[in-house]
């Protein structure tokens, strides 16, 4: 009877998550039950194994509108009908076939069209009309043979009169209009609720014929999925003995080129590893990633592999990681999980410009009904509740901010707030809007529309309705293609270098780059400015704790650095030991038996799984379900918490004492979901080796790569001003000299339009092309005549001196513009068969200063570049000691001076707020700073400038940085134009 249910995935309609629907249906005794979300099939997966575990009988649909307007229901005879439902979906949704007003000719589904539609006439065997309890006094006026066609259509979207009015508010939000301004039509009707079956049956008595035709559409329908298996493409060659084959031929071809002929350990690895592919038939999925690698690498697209794939010996000699898990001690072995027997992950990062390049080869190569993106859903959460719910029930935007801003805090303070937060309160975890993963590919042996209709965002590829935690409980493995901007400043610097010094790098040199003496002495004195994950201050801080100058103590820093170790104080107690490594207790023996590597401090995801099954006695399994949960990685939280119960009661059987198993299980519990795999964090030091070997021997093309990829930690001054103390010749824009993005010739580095506030695209790139068309611009008047730019445009241009070629000043430059744009705006633009010259005009001496220059830098570059902050303060003071001596002054009171780059802020367990910061003295050098809270509220921060710092100096296991006492901003001269 119950042919029309809607549950949360109906967004800002329905209001019950799958559990909550069918246990209320289960409570009921219902026994069958149609899932039919508006537009989507979110739910299913989840749905149809919620059902089963009930014993109710799932049946699969979709219910079709266009707006508010109901157009027709869909209820799938089987998985065939449910594919073919969001076959259509898709096509409406990827923009191919406008929704309509009648169904397309299925052949396995039902449809139901609603009570007092316009229907097509006549009616297909197929094809229904549905009537709910409170409609039936209309039937007085329907034919017998209109009844014949009809069924038992009650929707369901709310549990009761609370629920219905948090149904309102959904839409009323979904409409942006106050909640008293909806109107019939944009709401459900307040009988769309689970009515008993009983009251639902009598209600019908007296038409049997729609009880008949509506327990038949019950009896046959059915949905089932298999949950086990693994969905993704299972060939690549097209039969499983071809794909074993070729895979070792790639595996063992490969091997040569990583370890030579003669190596016994890799040949034993590769040979036992492909022996568990092969027996997990995991062998498609290997040879599918090579493959993309291959694509990419054809094209010059340079990559990092990594994820829990990089453990792979294999995956190291297909090219698919740059990680040695040899060298590692990595175990291939310790990722195949019995309980979910999927391959290990594989996250392919990519340069930003290139990723989506990739994607389209996928989808090109394994084909659009095979491949999709993998969907999220972003949830109603937290603050971005009450400013929607603020905005329905008609708070002033003032009295909406303050109390998004902090909503505990205003609850109780008027009627209208607890109103808001009670509904709050049922909405919160509701999906809200679907969107994409960051970077999940699904590639399907059956179609894809076999398990989810498909959208298509912005991006333009084909995405899953649903996220990464319903694709792994039906069986995908996803492919994580990503981009970051460290990779695009390893290809760009690649390419700069080769046009500026005629040098190719091979960057895959790894090896070689390990060993480098320039690189490990960069390493050591943490001059990492640009380097992929290693310049914050943070990590800087810690790399000269360590003295770390080689790639073991830099894969270790890798996970060291993640919030987990250094939050459960573990952080520094593991730099102590590395230190003193003969000076420590382990809490247990267990600890030195599997931790010694990493001296008894949980490091790595590994560990944790060690820790949990030679100190607990959890098996592999549930320490990874475990570490998993920790991470946000896993849904069920029953089994989580009943193998947290587990952990703590295995540890009392084996006579642990408690204090023992407390601490090593908070040890786990802040460390574990924040944690990385060895295979993760060694990938992440190969990008890091790969960017210290550029900026050790490739400084300045190093650094305008990093400026032109506007990924790094630091604004892009921090960059330009590296550039210069590593001996770059900073330039202004200049119309002959400047590209759209930062270039480099020599050692002269010439800043790119794209850096110019309000500067307009395609102003930028006429400059470009007119300039490699035509050849350099002469004057300002061939400019104008060439250009074009209007007066706005011309104005930006020489304020920045991007005309400083001519030889005149800008006072000059702007009254010649002016004078030539009135000359020519009436004339029409042709172009000449001989320059004539223009009228000269003699100009009275005008005075300029360069402060008014650097002002002018600072508003339209953000930030000054003919002279630095420092110059342009009132005082010429500097500091009594310079960043570079700290060390000399430990335990002493210093004055310096420093130009603020970064602020961390931390909350103290007091909860009173404490900063880290980040500055660089006149010379470049960076140097750190602590404020506490009670300076800070004396000496507060104020913007962004220049510091006088008064502090002791203070060193942490060799780091020297500032417990400030006293701070002051200091004044710069004013511009002189004010």
């Amino acid at each position: 009877m119950y042919l029309n249910t809607h549950s949360y995935y109906s967004l800002r309609y329905g209001t019950f998550s799958i559990d909550a629907l069918t246990e209320k249906a289960a409570s009921m005794g219902i026994r069958a039950m149609a899932l039919t979300d508006i537009n989507n099939s979110s739910g299913m997966i989840d749905f149809v194994k919620a059902c089963k575990s009930q014993n109710i009988k799932p049946i699969g649909g979709m219910e079709f509108r266009d707006g508010d307007t109901l157009m027709f229901t869909a209820i799938a005879r089987n998985n065939e009908g449910f594919r073919e439902i969001n076959e259509y979906m898709s096509v409406i949704n990827l923009g191919e076939k406008e929704q309509q007003a009648v169904a397309p000719d299925f052949m396995h589904t039902y449809i139901i069209y609603p009570f007092e539609k316009k229907l097509p006439q006549p009616l297909k065997e197929h094809e229904f009309v549905g009537i709910k309890a409170s409609q039936i006094h209309k039937l007085i006026t329907q034919s017998k043979k209109a009844i014949s066609k009809m069924v038992i259509q009650q929707p369901v979207s709310f549990l009761d009169k609370k629920t219905f009015y948090l149904h309102q508010n959904l839409r009323a939000i979904d409409h942006n209009l106050l909640l008293s301004h909806l109107k019939p039509g944009m709401y459900a009707e307040s009988d769309e609720y689970l009515i008993p079956q009983e009251y639902i049956i009598k209600a019908f008595e007296a038409y049997p014929r729609i009880l008949q035709n509506t327990q038949r559409i019950i009896n046959n329908c059915s949905i089932d999925f298999d949950y086990t298996s693994f969905k993704n493409k299972q060939l690549f060659t097209g039969n499983r003995y071809d794909d074993r084959v070729l895979l070792e031929k790639l595996a063992y071809d490969g091997l040569v080129y990583r370890y030579g002929k003669n190596n016994k350990i890799a040949i034993s690895r590769v040979r036992n590893e492909l022996a568990i592919i092969d027996k997990l038939n995991f062998s498609s999925y290997f040879l599918i990633t090579w493959d993309i690698i291959r694509y990419s690498m054809s094209r010059g697209f340079y990559h990092v592999g990594r994820g829990s794939g990089a453990n792979s010996v294999v995956a190291y000699c297909l090219k698919i990681t740059d990680v040695d898990p040899i060298e590692l001690d990595l175990y291939f072995e310790r990722f195949i999980n019995p309980r979910r027997s999927s391959p290990p992950d594989f996250d392919i990062d990519y340069s930003w410009k290139d990723r989506e390049e990739v994607q389209d080869y996928i989808f090109k190569r394994y084909g659009r009904k095979h491949t999709a993106l993998l969907g999220t859903s972003v949830s109603f959460k937290g603050k971005s509740i009450y400013r929607e719910l603020g905005k329905v029930h008609g708070l002033p935007k003032a009295e909406i901010d303050v109390l998004t801003r902090n909503p505990m805090g205003e609850v109780g303070k008027s009627n209208i707030t607890r109103h808001i937060h009670s509904i709050a309160q049922m909405m919160t975890d509701f999906p809200n809007l679907r969107s994409i993963h960051a970077g999940g590919i699904l590639i399907s042996e059956e179609p894809i529309n076999c398990y989810t209709a498909l959208d298509l965002p912005p991006k333009g590829f084909p995405t899953t309705q649903w996220d990464m935690y319903v694709a792994e409980d039906i069986g995908f493995e996803k492919l994580d293609i990503l981009s970051q901007r460290g990779i695009g400043h390893i290809n760009d610097a690649t390419e700069l270098i080769s046009q500026n010094q005629g040098v190719r790098v091979d960057v895959h040199q790894v090896e070689m780059f390990k060993k480098d003496p320039k690189v490990k002495a960069q390493l050591k004195r943490a001059e990492t400015n640009g380097c992929f994950y290693i310049e914050s201050p943070a990590t800087r801080g810690l790399l000269k704790k360590l003295e770390c100058d080689d790639y073991l103590t830099l894969v270790a820093a890798s996970s060291i650095i993640r919030p987990g170790v250094a939050r459960s104080g573990m952080m520094r107690e593991y730099i102590h030991r590395f230190h003193n490594p003969t000076t420590f207790e382990y809490i247990h023996p267990v600890m030195r038996e599997q931790l010694q590597e990493t001296y008894g401090v949980m490091v790595y995801q590994e560990d944790v799984l060690k820790v949990c099954h030679h100190f607990a006695g959890l098996d592999l399994a549930d320490a990874d379900v475990l570490r998993r949960a920790m991470s946000g990685k896993y849904r069920g939280k029953k089994e989580f918490q009943a193998i947290v119960d587990k952990f703590f009661s295995n540890c009392k059987e084996r006579g642990y004492p408690d204090h023992i198993t407390k601490e090593v299980w908070r040890q786990i519990e802040s460390f574990a979901g924040y944690s990385f795999s060895k295979a993760h964090s060694a990938s992440y030091a190969v990008e890091s080796f790969q960017s210290l070997y550029l900026k050790a021997h490739y400084p300045l093309e190093f650094q305008v790569a990093v400026i032109n990829n506007f990924g790094g930690f630091y604004h892009s001054w921090v960059y330009f001003y590296e550039a210069r103390r590593q001996g770059g010749q900073l330039h202004l824009p200049c119309v002959n000299n400047s590209d759209y993005t930062t270039s480099i010739t020599g050692s002269d580095i010439y800043t790119g339009f794209i850096h110019i506030a309000r500067l307009e695209k395609k102003t930028a790139h006429k400059i470009t092309d007119k300039r490699l068309e035509e050849g350099a611009f002469k004057n300002l008047e061939d400019f104008i005549r060439r250009v074009d730019p209007g007066i706005e445009q011309l104005i930006i241009l020489i304020r920045v001196d991007a005309f400083r070629f001519t030889k005149k000043n800008k006072s000059q430059l702007l009254w010649e513009a002016h004078l030539l744009l009135k000359t020519s705006k009436n004339q029409v633009k042709t172009k000449a068969l001989f320059e004539s010259q223009s009228k000269q005009y003699t100009l009275p001496k005008l005075e300029h200063n360069p402060l008014e220059d650097a002002y002018d830098e600072i508003e339209l570059l953000d930030f000054p570049l003919s002279m630095s902050y420092f110059d342009m303060l009132k005082t010429a003071f500097r500091g009594e000691v310079m960043a570079t001596d700290l060390d000399q002054k430990l335990g002493q009171w210093v004055r310096v001076m420093g130009l603020l780059v970064t602020i961390k802020y931390v909350r103290t367990v007091k909860h009173e707020m404490m900063h880290f910061a980040t500055f660089t003295d006149h010379q470049g050098e960076f140097f750190d700073t602590t404020h506490f809270p009670d300076t800070l509220k004396a000496y507060p921060f104020r913007g962004h400038g220049v510091y006088l710092i008064l502090g002791k100096v203070v060193s942490e296991f060799g780091y020297a940085s500032i417990e400030v006492m006293k701070m002051a901003k200091m004044p710069f001269q004013n511009d002189p134009r004010e």
